[in-house]
């Protein structure tokens, strides 16, 4: 690969959040390195940035692997510029009720922790090098319901994600020492598909009165991933509309 353009890698890009944060580097000139459990829609396979998709499963630990050993194969002595963790699960019951702390198979909460939590700290000590090499970034995507109780956030979800703003800490401290910065972003209600109905009755807690898009969130993670964060490491950017004030 060569270094004239700058080199991301991005979880969970086949929809969403990801595929919005993909097609906000693509527009940047960035190349482009993604997984999910999804083909990704042929339009943007078509774009000659969009280096490749690797299909993963991030829940299983083999696979995570695979998918690293391949991503290093393809990048070899060049540089990855970021890494954004942005694939995660919220399980819910078959009749789409939250799972809280008392119903559930622990395994699901296993699961989800495999996948929103232990996926991102897998990829970040798999590309260590590659993002030393490009003085790259990390921005691993939370959740307001890592926060605080969420009605609809289920319990495993809201758990795993505050484990992971606990991480983006950690790691912060310890990849400064490679040049890596490390920053999260928080969402709060965004238009995607893991968005129900009844999310409509939240509006009133937001002051900007308006659910999120895909691309407020995709934007803030480019920032991040940018020259002009470039003292900005450690930190969690919340893009809530205000929501986390109350």
């Amino acid at each position: 690969m060569s270094e004239d353009r700058k080199t991301v890698i991005i979880t969970g890009a086949s929809r969403g959040i990801g595929h919005y944060t993909a097609r906000c580097f693509l527009d940047r000139g960035w190349r482009i390195i993604t997984c999910s459990r999804d083909a990704v829609p042929e339009e943007c396979l078509r774009d000659k940035n969009w280096t490749c998709h690797l299909p993963t499963d991030l829940g299983d630990g083999d696979s995570v692997l695979s998918f690293i050993d391949q991503v290093n194969e393809i990048v070899g002595d060049g540089a990855i510029h970021a890494l954004v963790n942005n694939a995660g699960m919220s399980p819910k019951t078959p009749y789409k009720e939250r799972l809280g702390c008392l119903n559930g198979d622990l395994d699901a909460w296993k699961d989800v922790f495999e996948i929103n939590f232990y996926a991102a700290l897998r990829l970040s000590r798999g590309f260590a090098a590659a993002l030393h090499r490009g003085k790259g970034a990390i921005v691993n995507v939370t959740s307001i319901a890592g926060h605080k109780i969420h009605p609809f956030a289920g319990s495993a979800y809201s758990i795993s994600k505050a484990a992971l703003s606990a991480l983006t800490r950690e790691m912060a401290d310890e990849f400064a020492a490679l040049d890596v910065r490390v920053n999260a972003v928080a969402p709060g209600e965004i238009e995607t598909d893991m968005i129900e109905p009844e999310y409509e009755a939240l509006i009133p807690r937001i002051p900007l009165d308006r659910m999120g898009s895909p691309a407020d969130v995709a934007g803030t993670i480019y920032y991040l991933c940018s020259d002009d964060a470039s003292y900005v490491t450690g930190t969690e950017i919340w893009v809530t509309g205000g929501q986390h004030l109350f």
